[in-house]
Parts: C-alpha cells; sequence; structure tokens
C-alpha cells in the first residue's frame, strides 16, 4: 500500500481517473433529480435530502481515511469488480423500469466498488458508517410501507385515546380517527407511519455513531430501543396537536402547531434517547462500581 496524504491522494485520483470519476457524476445526478422532484418533494420521504447532507458530513469527518492507501490488492479488486457489475446491473434494471429503490442500491455498490478500487478494504472498514447510513435514503417498497404503518396508526391513535380518557377528556375512537370535543382528528401516515419510524432510527443511529460508545451490546440495545421511542414520540406527537386543536380551534390545531410537531416529535426522541442512554450508563457504573467492591 502507498501512504500519502489527503491532498495527493485525491489529486492523484483526480489526475489519472477524472473519466471515471465524472461517469460517476453522470451515474448519480439524475437519479437524485428525480428523488428531488419526486420522492424526496413531499413529506413522507422528506428526510431524505438531509439524511443526504449527513451522509456528505459523516464522509467529510472520515476524508483523512482517502489519504491513507492506494494500490489496493488483489482480493479489493476483484471485489470491487464484483460490485461495479451488480451497480451497474441494478442501476440499469432501476432506471430503465423507473424503479428508484434499484438506481439507488446500485448507487451504493458502485461507491462500494470506487472505494475498494482506489483505497481498499481498510479505507472502506473506516467509511462503513457513511455508507450504511446512505440506506436511510432508499425509499421502501409501497407494500411493506403499508403493511407497517396501518397496524402502527391504529395502535398510536389506540394509546393517544387511552392517556387522554385517563385525564378525563371526551376522547372517542373510530379505527384512526380521534373524536376529540366537536373535532375529530385523523392520525395520517407523516404522524404515524413507518417513514417516521426510519427518520427516528436514522437519528437515533447518527446518536450512537457521534457518541462512540465502546460496548457493542449497549450500542445494540439503544438501537433497538429506538423502536419504542419512535412509537412513544408519535404518541406524544398525536396527544399535543389533540390537545391543541381541542383548546384552541382546529385552525390553530392543523396551522402551524401541526407543522411544528414534526420537530417536536424529533425533539422528543433525542430527549429520551439521551435520557434512556444516560440510564444506561448510570446502571454499568453502578454494576462496575459493585464489582470492583466485591
Amino acid at each position: 500500500m502507498l501512504n500519502l496524504s489527503l491532498g495527493n491522494s485525491i489529486k492523484l485520483v483526480l489526475k489519472e481517473y477524472w473519466l471515471i470519476l465524472l461517469g460517476f457524476f453522470i451515474f448519480v445526478i439524475p437519479t437524485y433529480y428525480d428523488l428531488a422532484t419526486t420522492v424526496w418533494s413531499g413529506s413522507e420521504q422528506g428526510h431524505g435530502p438531509l439524511v443526504l447532507m449527513i451522509v456528505i458530513y459523516l464522509f467529510w469527518t472520515k476524508r483523512e481515511a482517502f489519504g491513507q492507501a492506494l494500490t489496493p490488492g488483489i482480493l479489493a479488486t476483484t471485489f470491487a469488480s464484483a460490485a461495479f457489475a451488480a451497480a451497474l446491473v441494478f442501476y440499469v434494471l432501476g432506471r430503465s423500469q423507473d424503479i428508484l429503490i434499484m438506481e439507488l442500491f446500485g448507487q451504493l455498490l458502485l461507491i462500494i466498488a470506487l472505494i475498494l478500487f482506489f483505497f481498499g478494504v481498510k479505507t472502506l472498514n473506516k467509511l462503513w458508517f457513511p455508507i450504511f447510513f446512505m440506506f436511510f435514503m432508499v425509499p421502501l417498497p409501497g407494500f411493506i410501507v403499508d403493511a407497517v404503518t396501518m397496524p402502527m396508526k391504529v395502535a398510536v391513535s389506540n394509546v393517544a385515546e387511552m392517556v387522554l380518557y385517563w385525564f378525563d377528556y371526551p376522547i372517542a375512537r373510530t379505527g384512526v380517527i380521534l373524536q376529540m370535543g366537536q373535532y375529530q382528528l385523523l392520525v395520517a401516515d407523516a404522524c404515524a407511519g413507518m417513514h417516521t419510524l426510519i427518520s427516528l432510527e436514522a437519528l437515533g443511529l447518527l446518536y450512537l455513531n457521534l457518541v462512540h460508545h465502546e460496548s457493542f451490546k449497549r450500542n445494540l440495545l439503544l438501537a433497538l430501543l429506538i423502536i419504542p421511542i419512535s412509537f412513544v414520540a408519535n404518541t406524544t406527537r398525536v396527544i399535543a396537536i389533540t390537545l391543541v386543536t381541542y383548546y384552541f380551534g382546529d385552525e390553530v390545531g392543523q396551522g402551524f402547531v401541526h407543522g411544528f410537531a414534526g420537530m417536536f416529535l424529533f425533539i422528543v426522541a433525542l430527549a429520551l434517547i439521551i435520557s434512556i442512554d444516560t440510564l444506561i450508563q448510570k446502571v454499568v457504573t453502578r454494576s462496575s462500581s459493585q464489582q470492583t467492591a466485591a
């Protein structure tokens, strides 16, 4: 392996492989244009551009990895060739059949292939999280989203009804429609759907990456707990909108407050993630102290 500075590595790649890099951008730009004008323009996949910016930031924070190794070995070149061939297949099929999920998956494989080809396996290992995080940009098939969204909406509506009923509010529920006083509120997909769960899972995993806990079990536990945290945050959001509508009217509840509720959802989720992480830290510290004392 040839060790170079980051600047020299970039200059070498630009000088020797500019044609390949040009092909890469020609490869990806049409897909992101389609995403920006279709899927990402709606509220359900509105997290896509934010995920893309986070991915760019994560690659930037790992930029030193690009200056550490060039001239990959035979194994890396072999895997790079296989990934490149698969990327072309997925991209051509996805582009010709208008299947964005296949296009994006093809681009992920292409990025992996280019990193392996230019920098080798060690660099790919250092960049695994930014590459993994890119999966949150991939829109899931509709049948998966529909299968998960409806049960989540029913569950959130049911819990919201029970909580408000415990506090003696005049609440009733029919399916995913909440009747509060004179107002009816429909729990929409954006309030308690699969896309919200994906967004919150991305937020939680980003938090884990930033705090960088060394314990795999702790990271795994927090990652799994993000699912119930998402449910609690979604339920809190629905309850908040219902109460605002009940006290201040439909115009207020479905206006600015409804839009702000999306940000409120992530604030609640992040607060829960940090609180649970802090609680786990206290338990781990106490357990370590007891073992040391014994």
